[in-house]
């Protein structure tokens, strides 16, 4: 006997064939691998060619799916997840286990679309200030969940924990400039390293990180020209900027950012991909793009 609401649920979506199709937007056919793996090796490569790396965060299974198959070369699961999406005021707040969720997803999603791009997640602040083992024991949870790379911030005393996680094989992005988990002690979201001595000292604190063995480094709001130095000074270590000028050898924004759905005020470095756009992955395209050809960002409109 057929209940009521089975009668009343009304017809299950097909296509063509008379396949029925799954719920919610997923699709459990495999996914047509159009794009090669990109791994740090071939960073490397990137970094040594002059071709542009495109870097977007991402924090969950659809969102990276579109990033992954618009082109997008490395995608970072930002603790920036605090403020956009559980509507934090700072990134200091952040669990490792929230870290750990939403790298699985995006992990989850890149397997169901290219699967190319390379997955950084972040070192959550409190997860690796205390001791080598402390960051390595938080890494593996990183890693274990998807992670190719783990990003923690800060120069200096992070060295010696670039270098302990390298050696056991796992790949480190360092973050100098502004370190958004530290931003307190900064006195707030301002421009680092404008002064001749804070300059050195950045310079300084890169060129340590890559001897650490660092494979990638974000530059995050120092001068343009700064910036420029910092990648020129480089050997091996590939430096993406953000609102950092176009110097860098790559480029990260927060999508949400260059989606135009930013709930406060939009930082100067941003561009809107949205406006023109039929839909997301346009948009991510349209940057890919954009960073690829040099023409994002522009130093007078998005950097100091």
């Amino acid at each position: 006997m057929t209940s009521s609401s089975a009668r009343n649920a009304g017809p299950v979506p097909s296509d063509a064939a008379g396949q029925t199709s799954a719920p919610y937007g997923s699709n459990d056919s495999p996914p047509d691998r159009k794009r090669k793996q990109v791994t740090t090796a071939r960073i490397a490569d990137m970094r040594a060619r002059g071709e542009r790396i495109a870097v977007l965060t991402a924090y969950d299974a659809t969102f990276a799916a579109v990033a992954d198959a618009a082109g997008v070369d490395c995608i970072m699961v930002g603790d920036s997840l605090g403020m956009v999406c559980q509507g934090m005021t700072t990134t200091v707040g952040v669990s490792l286990e929230a870290m750990r969720y939403h790298t699985k997803c995006v992990a989850q999603g890149l397997a169901r679309s290219q699967g190319a791009a390379l997955l950084i997640a972040d070192l959550p602040f409190g997860w690796y200030q205390q001791s080598r083992e402390q960051a390595m024991a938080s890494a593996i949870e990183l890693m274990q969940a998807g992670a190719h790379m783990v990003k923690l911030e800060g120069g200096g005393w992070t060295t010696e924990i670039v270098e302990f996680l390298v050696q056991r094989g796992i790949p480190v992005c360092g973050h100098l400039g502004l370190t958004p988990q530290t931003v307190s002690a900064l006195g707030g979201y301002r421009i680092q390293g404008r002064e001749k001595d804070a300059a050195d000292r950045v310079q300084a604190d890169a060129r340590a990180l890559e001897v650490a063995g660092a494979s990638m480094l974000v530059l995050e709001m120092v001068p343009a020209q700064l910036a420029a130095s910092i990648t020129r000074d480089m050997t091996s270590c590939a430096t993406i900027g953000i609102g950092a000028g176009n110097g860098t050898a790559g480029q990260v924004l927060v999508m949400h950012d260059m989606l135009g759905i930013n709930l406060g005020r939009m930082p100067r470095f941003v561009r809107d991909f949205m406006k023109g756009a039929d839909d997301v992955q346009s948009a991510f395209s349209a940057y890919v793009a954009s960073v690829k050809n040099g023409s994002f960002p522009h130093n007078e409109h998005h950097a100091w």
